[in-house]
Order: structure tokens, then C-alpha cells, then sequence
């Protein structure tokens, strides 16, 4: 969805934490989140070229766009970024924990314990670093998380992504936990399906998504943007302030709960 001249009070002027706001799901969030006014902090890793120029086009529009850089397979990352946006002196409104990635497709006979753990330390490990370090200034502000899971936490993937899957329904399962630890801050999920991405780009071959496509009731891969409209209604209290512990799937139908 587009969400130019959508108008949200409760998020204008909140500052909206997006992690890997660089590109794909986490760059339209950003837009739609400045969109309706509110101030956004773009994290990306390492170069920040695509991040700041999503930034440029906020700023360009009279929004307020702050980048930072950290790369979360370091231990303690999403620690440092939280301190640095609660550094800005703007408190901290919401935050969205996008980052992630598969890293590559691995079958079972090649796992090994150094690629378990960089899938689990950037899917997993940072998301749990990002709440924890923003879960007093969320609570001072009422405010609320909205993690990213995806459809393969339901569906296990396809051959290759089991530890990917298996994290991310760890952070399906993570979210309906800290709903209930941290009220009334609200936490949340968005399940994307498949959404035409880097991501896809990079572990999916033309073949597999035209198959993909075929069995989805509305006909078309996802879109970035198409993630847009359930990351706005979660974040504002206004339209979600009775939603906490949900996982909400957006896949066009390609997932039927």
C-alpha cells in the first residue's frame, strides 16, 4: 500500500527504529512510516549507501531521517544501536527488528556450528539485543515491537532453510512471550510471504517463485510495499491499542491460518 496522505496522528513525530532499513521490506517501512510523520532511524550493515539514500528521499520531503550502521553478527550490536538512537534525545516510540537473512541454502549433512550460529546471532540473537535494550524506553513511552518473522516459521521452508525457519519461528514464539512479559508495551509480528526481494533474488531460482506464484489465491508475488499497511496499523495504538501477541501473516493467501 502506498501511504502517502494517510494520516496517523498517534505515530507523527514518534521515532520509528526500523533494523535493515536499507533495501526491500525494511526501506518501504521506512517511507510509510515518514509518510505519516513519523521520525525514523534507518539501521542497515556496514554500507550505507542504500540506507541514505532512502533517508535523502525522507529528508527531501520535509521528514526527519537519521542512519546507522552496525553489523549484527558482531556480539552486541543491536545493543550499540539502541544506546545510539536513545542518544538522538527522543526517547524511542517503536522499533521494528527487520534484519535478517538466510546467509545461504544449506541441506542438513552441511551444517556446522559457525553457520547455526551467524543465522541464529542475526535472525535471532539482535532481535533479542534490540528488545532488551529498548523494552525501558518502549515502557516509558507506551510504546510497542514489531518483529519479522516469515511464512517458512509455519511451513519450514524449502530445502536448504531449515535453521533460517526454525529461527524464525523462534521469533514468532519470542513475540507472543514478551506480549505478555512487557504489557503494555504491544509486540507484535509481520509473516511475510513471498515477497519479491534481494532476498528471493539471492536463494530463489525463476522457476521456484513461478511455482510459488501459481498456488497463491491472489495470483502475484508479494512487494515490499505490500508489508507497509500491517507495520502502520501494528505501531499505532490508535488502530491496534488492543493487538498484542499476534502474528500476522501477509502472504496473499500463499499460507490460509
Amino acid at each position: 500500500m502506498s501511504s502517502e496522505g494517510l494520516r496517523i496522528p498517534d505515530l507523527e513525530r514518534r521515532v520509528v527504529v526500523i533494523t535493515g532499513a536499507g533495501r526491500g521490506i525494511g526501506a518501504a517501512a521506512a517511507r510509510g512510516f515518514a509518510n505519516v510523520g513519523a521520525r525514523v532511524v534507518l539501521h542497515c550493515h556496514r554500507s550505507t549507501a542504500d540506507a541514505e539514500a532512502v533517508a535523502d528521499g525522507i529528508r527531501a520531503s520535509g521528514g526527519d531521517a537519521w542512519v546507522m550502521a552496525e553489523d549484527f553478527l558482531d556480539p552486541g550490536a543491536a545493543q550499540r544501536l539502541i544506546a545510539r538512537v536513545l542518544e538522538l534525545g527522543h526517547g524511542l516510540d517503536v522499533l521494528v527488528n527487520n534484519a535478517g537473512a538466510m546467509l545461504e541454502r544449506r541441506r542438513l549433512k552441511d551444517l556446522d556450528d559457525v553457520f547455526i550460529d551467524r543465522v541464529f546471532n542475526l535472525n535471532a540473537r539482535a532481535v533479542v539485543g534490540a528488545c532488551q535494550a529498548a523494552a525501558p524506553a518502549l515502557q516509558q513511552s507506551q510504546g510497542s515491537i514489531i518483529n519479522v518473522s516469515s511464512i517458512s516459521a509455519r511451513t519450514g521452508g524449502s530445502a536448504g532453510s531449515s535453521i533460517y525457519s526454525g529461527v524464525k519461528a523462534f521469533v514468532s514464539t519470542f513475540t507472543r512471550s514478551l506480549a505478555s512479559e512487557l504489557a503494555p508495551v504491544r509486540v507484535n509480528a509481520v509473516s511475510p510471504g513471498t515477497v519479491m526481494t534481494d532476498f528471493h533474488r539471492a536463494y530463489s531460482t525463476p522457476e521456484k517463485l513461478e511455482k510459488t506464484r501459481w498456488g497463491i489465491p491472489l495470483q502475484r508475488l508479494g512487494i515490499a510495499d505490500d508489508c507497509t499497511g500491517t507495520f502502520l496499523y501494528l505501531a499505532s495504538r490508535q488502530l491496534s491499542g488492543y493487538v498484542t501477541g499476534q502474528v500476522v501473516e501477509v502472504n496473499g493467501g500463499q499460507l490460509m491460518a
